[in-house]
């Protein structure tokens, strides 16, 4: 990151279903950053590299990726949302947000989500056995790291809060208020 004060970036990350998308366009709306949906992105750009049958969804070309987003990203300002986080350079991000679900939350909104088989069992494991949030740990310093729980309104509203206030301080340390 530059030394030039700008707007702090932040990755929303988490397993899917923990409520990354519904929690970054309000983190967005409410404090003026720019969303970048990942997922959305690769779509709308046609970022894919190939169509995984055993999980049934396109492969993402994570290398066009970063050099679709290395620019935009750097200018800061962004709330990016993605169910992974170790194929983003470190140097993007000034926080990262691992939402974290309760098992028998998530089940349910993965299945109404139509995840079946092997999708549902391994996107279980991986929140089980806490993979995303070690990926995080392992990525990024471990204090920009930060784990919050997201199992119902009251946890959104919380997390919101929490992360609003989060950019405020920044902001007023960077000399952006």
């Amino acid at each position: 990151m530059g030394s030039t004060a700008r707007l702090p970036n932040i990755l929303v990350t988490g397993t899917p279903g923990t409520g990354k998308s519904t929690l970054s366009a309000e983190i967005a709306a409410r404090t003026g950053l720019n969303y970048i949906s990942v997922g959305d992105f690769a779509k709308d750009n046609e970022l894919f590299c190939g169509y995984d049958d055993e999980y049934a969804c396109p492969v993402l070309d994570e290398d066009r990726l970063i050099d679709e987003l290395d620019e935009r990203v750097s200018e800061g300002g962004n709330v990016v949302d993605y169910h992974s986080c170790d194929l983003f350079p470190e140097r993007w991000f000034d926080v990262v947000f691992v939402l974290r679900t309760e098992t028998s939350f998530l089940y349910d909104r993965l299945q109404n989500r139509g995840y079946l088989g092997k999708k549902l069992e391994d996107n279980m494991q991986c929140e089980i056995f806490q993979m995303i949030l070690e990926e995080a740990r392992e990525s990024y310093k471990l204090e920009i790291v930060h784990e919050l729980p997201s199992n119902n309104p009251e946890d959104m509203e919380n997390n919101l809060e929490k992360i609003c206030a989060w950019v405020e301080q920044y902001k007023q340390m960077q000399g952006l208020n």
